[in-house]
């Protein structure tokens, strides 16, 4: 069905995207600290491994982050493209991250580590790498979170019901860019 209403929506000349979440907000009072988030995978804004992508094996590249701000009781990693043709999509969400993360290796299961992980755009629960079309470059974000609590929000969790549990409690965030090309 969605297909068909972007379809007329595309040729009544409308641009057919989902609606974004509303990004997470700081306690009231509290002004959002920065976090400096880098990989070992990949330079800030430069290729992101063949081997972290569709075309390779899938394997979450490797993300490092700094302290964060006294207070913080878990983190949140989201990785997006805002490039996606039908707007920005979501390649993974990790929450719940202990306080004392301040790092994932390359190709972690999130759960070892105490975290959850939500579904992400290809309707699944895992990280999925950079896919995007032939010969288009795209940016990937990867976002990460500091907060001031642990979230009462379950495995396979979407981006709308993370960033509602989150609202009120981000403490400091930072992000790190790579690119990949088809």
């Amino acid at each position: 069905m969605r297909a068909f209403v972007c379809a007329i929506a595309i040729a009544l000349g409308a641009a057919c995207q989902t609606q974004q979440p509303i990004a997470p907000m700081p306690p009231p009072g509290v002004s959002v600290g920065s976090l400096t988030v880098t990989s070992k995978s990949f330079a800030t804004k430069g290729p992101i491994p063949v081997d972290s992508s569709c075309d390779g094996s899938d394997r979450s590249p490797q993300v490092t982050w700094s302290a964060p701000p006294e207070g913080t009781k878990s983190f949140v990693l989201v990785v997006e493209d805002p490039d996606a043709p039908n707007g920005t999509f979501t390649h993974w969400l990790v929450f719940d991250l202990p306080a004392e993360t301040l790092a994932l290796g390359e190709g972690v299961d999130p759960s070892t580590l105490g975290a959850k992980v939500g579904i992400n755009d290809f309707k699944n629960v895992r990280y999925n790498g950079p896919c995007p079309p032939r010969r288009e470059l795209h940016r990937y974000v990867f976002r990460v979170f500091a907060l001031d609590a642990t979230l009462a929000t379950p495995d396979g969790a979407t981006k709308e019901a993370l960033y509602g549990a989150m609202n009120g409690h981000v403490l400091a965030e930072g992000y790190v860019v790579g690119t990949f090309s088809r």
